[in-house]
């Protein structure tokens, strides 16, 4: 089963961090999101919250009266949830659609559904769950990923299970029920620090043509994600 990765401890043994170094990059993000749409939550949950990062980095800059919630399902990412816990911002370990339905403003989905065996299924499950719900996706499929046979990579690197562009996330989104109210490309991997040094010369084509066409970019050089704001 593809989900055992996450609760036997292996995905901890691949990233130690459990990507917690990325968490104040995407929080920003998040809250450039909600700060387009006028949104001001006073409940806020996360999906597969990790080792909780970005929901910490959240309560910094959100209402005080904002209050929090991250469900996971990995024990591992759990034990690393609870340095983060406070009144106003709880974890829970265990399924989220187990749990008592919560009436949550906006609900984040960040660098989960790539990992879902039945993602259909799954974004089906969380359409009215919230007011809003936002999701963050890498683009995986790109000229240049499937070129250097990245899928495979991030297969057995990162336990991705399916791989999407723009058009592709999108349309499974409206497929599934929901409005798109709001969506922005992200580039980790020409914001954030490089993992390498072809990592750290391709953010140079990659910002250029960008800059020209955000579209062609992401579809012929890849290195960018996509977060939506959806109904």
């Amino acid at each position: 089963m593809a989900s055992a990765i996450y609760t036997t401890g292996e995905y901890l043994a691949l990233h130690p961090t459990w990507h917690m170094e990325d968490s104040a990059w995407k929080a920003e993000q998040v809250l450039r999101m909600l700060k387009r749409n006028g949104l001001q939550p006073e409940k806020l949950c996360e999906i597969g919250c990790g080792a909780g990062g970005i929901l910490a980095e959240l309560q910094t800059s959100l209402d005080d009266r904002c209050e929090l919630r991250g469900y996971e399902i990995s024990p591992q990412a759990y034990a690393l949830c609870q340095e983060r816990a406070n009144p106003k911002l709880q974890f829970v370990l265990g399924n989220y659609f187990d749990e008592p339905a919560e009436d949550a403003d906006v609900m984040l989905v960040m660098d989960v559904v790539e990992h879902i065996e039945d993602y259909l299924g799954f974004l089906k499950k969380l359409r009215g769950r919230a007011r809003f719900i936002m999701l963050h996706v890498p683009l995986d499929l790109s000229l240049q990923s499937i070129l250097r046979h990245t899928p495979e990579k991030v297969r057995r690197s990162a336990g991705h299970l399916h791989y999407f562009t723009k058009e592709i996330f999108l349309d499974a989104m409206r497929d599934c029920g929901y409005d798109i109210v709001d969506w922005n490309y992200t580039g980790a991997a020409v914001e954030r620090p490089s993992r390498s040094l072809a990592m750290a010369i391709a953010k140079w084509p990659r910002k250029a043509v960008f800059h020209l066409s955000p579209d062609l970019a992401t579809l012929a050089l890849g290195g960018y994600s996509l977060l939506v704001l959806a109904q």
